[in-house]
């Protein structure tokens, strides 16, 4: 029951806020330029292209910037509930 309570104030935490939008320009943002500097060889020929390594590459940004607004948003939600 506590599990189900849990992951349903992590899903309303998610969907909040614009949380998913901007962890999504934070990926594409971050996730571009970490693959320009891991991959720079393959996007310019000189070397072969890892997709596996590309789809790390941008879901690591993402996941980390959710993460933390989730965990960020959970926090401030626990802070500002009357203690009894």
């Amino acid at each position: 029951m506590l599990a189900g309570l849990a992951t349903n104030r992590v899903i309303v935490a998610m969907r909040g806020d614009g949380i998913l939008l901007r962890s999504s320009k934070i990926m594409l943002v971050v996730g571009t330029i970490l693959n320009l500097i891991n991959q720079g060889d393959a996007l310019f020929g000189a070397a072969a292209f890892n997709l596996p390594k590309a789809l790390l590459t941008y879901s690591v940004p993402f996941c980390v910037s959710l993460y933390a607004a989730v965990a960020a948003r959970l926090e401030a939600d626990r802070r500002s509930r009357p203690r009894p």
